[in-house]
Order: C-alpha cells, then sequence, then structure tokens
C-alpha cells in the first residue's frame, strides 16, 4: 500500500516523531494502543453508534444541480457541514475521545485555528465528562467568537496563544508547550499533523467520509468512482477523510486546495506546496513555509482553519508523488465562491470550504464528469467577515 505510513509513521521521506524526550513516552503509548483499539470490535461498535445516534451520519451525498449547470459537470457536496458541531471536525473527536478514555485520561487538551476543532474537542469532553482545555490564537479568537463562546458554554478553558502571528501554529506551539509540563494529558491534535502516529490516526478516524462516498455514488451514479474529489487543506485532515479510499485507485483525480491568501507570490499566503521546502514542524517532517536560515514564515488566509504555515506529510507525500494536485485559491476567490454557492444552492459554506469551491473556474470540466466536493464545514462561524463583504 503505498500512500499507507510504515511502521515508523513515514509517507515515504514525510513524517516520524520529531519530540522533546519528555513525550516519547506519551507517543510510544499511543503507537503501541491506537490500531488495536480501532480495529477492536468494541471500539468499532462504539464508534460507529456515536457517529449514527450523536454526530448524524452518513452526511448526505448531494447533487448540486444548479453548481453543475453553471460549470457543465456532475457536481455532489459531501455535506460535512450537517454533521453535530458544524463541521468534520467531530469525526474525529469522536474517535480519539473513545481511545484517549481506553488508555485512562482524564483531561483533555487540543489547538484550534477556526475553533472547528475546538467546539468539537469540547463537545465530546462533554459527552464523557473530561476536563478540557483548548488552545487558541489571540488573533482567531477575536475573529471566531461564536465557536469561542461555544466552547465556554461547553465547559472548556480557552487559553490564548500570545506570541508569533497569534493563529493556530501558535496555539499549536501553546499547546504542546503544556503537554510537555503535564505529561498525564491526552493532546488531542485535530489535523493529519503532529508526530506519529496522529497523522495516520487522525486520517483513519475520517476515512468514514471516503467510504460513504463510495456506496452513496454507487447508489447515484452506478459506480464507487468519482472522476476527482476536491477538498480544501491546511493541516489536511478533511482532505485525508475524503482521499482516503481512493488513494492507492490512481484512476480518481485527487485535487487539493490550499489557501492563497493576497496571492502566492505577495508574501501574505498560506500555499505550503508552492512555497514551502523539506522541514520539521511541530513534531513531523514535511513541507512547510520557512525562510533561508530554517525559521518558519507566518502564514496568511481569511480562513482562520487554513492559515497554518506545514501541511500534513500525507499531503506532503501526495504532492511530492504527484498522487494528487495541489491548486491554490486566494481570499478573494474564495469568498466569490461562498457568496456563489449560497445563491446558486442556498448553503451557506465554511470559509475553508469556499477555497474548494474556488477552483471550479479554474478546472477544464467535461459534461459527464463526476466531480465530489467536501464540503467540510458550515459558514455560521464565518458571518461577520461575509458580512464585511456582501455586496449589496
Amino acid at each position: 500500500m503505498k500512500y499507507q505510513p510504515t511502521k515508523e509513521g513515514y509517507y515515504g521521506q514525510f513524517g516520524g516523531a520529531f519530540i522533546p524526550e519528555l513525550l516519547h513516552p506519551n507517543v510510544l503509548e499511543l503507537e503501541d494502543n491506537y490500531i488495536k483499539i480501532i480495529e477492536s470490535k468494541e471500539f468499532q461498535d462504539e464508534y460507529k453508534a456515536l457517529l449514527k445516534d450523536y454526530v448524524g451520519r452518513p452526511t448526505p451525498l448531494y447533487l448540486a444541480e444548479r453548481l453543475s449547470e453553471k460549470y457543465g459537470a456532475t457536481i455532489y457536496l459531501k455535506r460535512e457541514d450537517l454533521n453535530h458541531t458544524g463541521a468534520h471536525k467531530v469525526n474525529n473527536t469522536v474517535g480519539q475521545i473513545l481511545i484517549a478514555k481506553k488508555l485512562g485520561k482524564t483531561k483533555i487538551i487540543a489547538e484550534t485555528g477556526a475553533g472547528q476543532h475546538g467546539v468539537a474537542t469540547a463537545t465530546v469532553c462533554a459527552l464523557m465528562g473530561l476536563e478540557c482545555i483548548v488552545f487558541m490564537g489571540e488573533k482567531d479568537i477575536a475573529r471566531q467568537a461564536p465557536n469561542v463562546a461555544r466552547m465556554k458554554m461547553l465547559g472548556a478553558k480557552v487559553v490564548p496563544a500570545l506570541s508569533g502571528s497569534k493563529t493556530l501554529k501558535d496555539a499549536t506551539n501553546e499547546a504542546i508547550r503544556y503537554w510537555i509540563q503535564h505529561p498525564d494529558s491526552y493532546y488531542l491534535i485535530g489535523s493529519v499533523v503532529g508526530p506519529a502516529p496522529y497523522p495516520d490516526m487522525v486520517a483513519r478516524l475520517q476515512a468514514i467520509i471516503s467510504e460513504e462516498m463510495k456506496w452513496q455514488l454507487k447508489e447515484k451514479t452506478g459506480k464507487e468512482n468519482p472522476d476527482t474529489i476536491i477538498a480544501c487543506v491546511g493541516g489536511g485532515s478533511n482532505a485525508a477523510g475524503a482521499f482516503y479510499h481512493y488513494l492507492e485507485d490512481e484512476e480518481v483525480g485527487l485535487v487539493a486546495v490550499e489557501a492563497g491568501g493576497l496571492g502566492v507570490d505577495s508574501g501574505e499566503s498560506a500555499a505550503t506546496s508552492q512555497l514551502g521546502q523539506v522541514g520539521v514542524i511541530h513534531g513531523s517532517k514535511t513541507i512547510l513555509m520557512q525562510d533561508e536560515y530554517g525559521q518558519i514564515t507566518e502564514p496568511y488566509s481569511i480562513s482562520a482553519g487554513l492559515d497554518y504555515p506545514g501541511v500534513g506529510p500525507l499531503h506532503a507525500f501526495l504532492h511530492e508523488t504527484k498522487r494528487a494536485e495541489f491548486l491554490n485559491a486566494t481570499d478573494d476567490e474564495a469568498l466569490e465562491a461562498a457568496f456563489e454557492l449560497t445563491k446558486l444552492e442556498g448553503i451557506i459554506p465554511a470559509l475553508e470550504t469556499a477555497h474548494a469551491l474556488a477552483v471550479l473556474p479554474k478546472m477544464d470540466l467535461k459534461k459527464d464528469q463526476v466531480i465530489v466536493i467536501n464540503l467540510s464545514g458550515r459558514g455560521d462561524k464565518d458571518l461577520e467577515t461575509y458580512m464585511k463583504h456582501l455586496k449589496e
């Protein structure tokens, strides 16, 4: 299996666990147990029951007729926005909270950018009666106020990250710092990033997305495979989930869309695959944005969930092997795509998801092509940003 990690957690040259010695016991404990736990009947029964009765899965695969008409292809939307908490993030937090409980952990820490992972973590901690601390950049706290309010209502402590760009990278730094000081806590990482085995574990928990897509497409089109799957990528968990069951099937095109910000060459961007080089960030060897001295450069995006200076090691490998095509969309293109989907289909997408929609005009689409766009989240959290750009 070319696109599965080695037992050391490497996808090609990317991955691994570059961590302080103090964290090795935590990571080894997880490494020794996560596959056994995930593959056990007890876990699968509990996980599937929660996804069905609590999260509301399966999420629909919706034929977007007016969008299809406009772009001259058959476009389906995988409606992850209809999950409880409003995004794909809860697929992962439900799974990881069950793993944390099996390992006897009682204190959960997490990082968040757009706040959706923070909300999803606070939600499952409330469900299981566990302590929850969420680290979030001060800038993101300001631009994602509704999600901060939800986390607090759910009983989580929200800790601002005050260093650097005060966004997702810095929240992750603070979470890792806290984890080193409190090794008895469980770090519930929200994307396919971080030290092995996190990238693989999160991808496996998000794989429910493509697992459902296969039988839903069969039901609707008579075949399991679309021609192309499109998903936005920050760290890359929704894309990993949407791509997972198609990775080895080279006839299915995979399109990953990063945040172009104000333009790839503007100095205000988060298009990691184009701007980045091989390096280590948050415990993983991957592609990341850095200067000539190897210092991480600040990413920028209008979307709080995509301004991450790296990308998960699986995506770095998909980029290097050209298994996935990496495109980007600027702030303006994403905003335009969000308003277009809202007006054509009555669905307000998250700003992250809008980046995936924004590449449709850049693609050479044919009438008989079947495209699936992973609609990773809903736009309630971004309404304030949308209102600033609403043209009467």
